[in-house]
């Protein structure tokens, strides 16, 4: 007998090995850059990354097996339909997510005032 391993878990089973490696690097490139303080925020800002991946990798699994059986009960719902709005309205929010985040309001976002006096 044959499993399948699912996609979401097979993509965490790949990027969990390089998580050390990520963050040695981010944790190094902070000590160089910044000091102490930039390296653990590096370190911080890596594992960080790392679980919103695993958490959103997660999410779309559990998702992925209950959506289509919730919705394929009801009369109404057409999966095609479905499918060809919700491919081009997520790639919709993903251009405007990334034009709101160039530009000027990216440079408003990530200026810090140091809060140390």
């Amino acid at each position: 007998m044959t499993t399948t391993v699912e996609p979401e878990r097979e993509a965490i089973r790949r990027v969990l090995p390089l998580a050390p490696v990520a963050l040695v690097v981010a944790s190094v490139f902070g000590r160089v850059l910044g000091g102490a303080d930039a390296a653990w925020s590096a370190a911080i800002a890596v594992v960080i990354v790392l679980l919103n991946f695993v958490v959103a990798a997660l999410s779309v699994e559990w998702a992925a097996h209950i959506s289509p059986m919730v919705l394929n009960t009801v009369s109404w719902f057409s999966p095609v339909a479905f499918a060809l709005t919700l491919v081009p309205a997520t790639i919709g929010l993903l251009v405007v997510e990334a034009r709101a985040l160039s530009g000027r309001l990216q440079t408003d976002m990530w200026a810090f005032e140091d809060p140390r006096p």
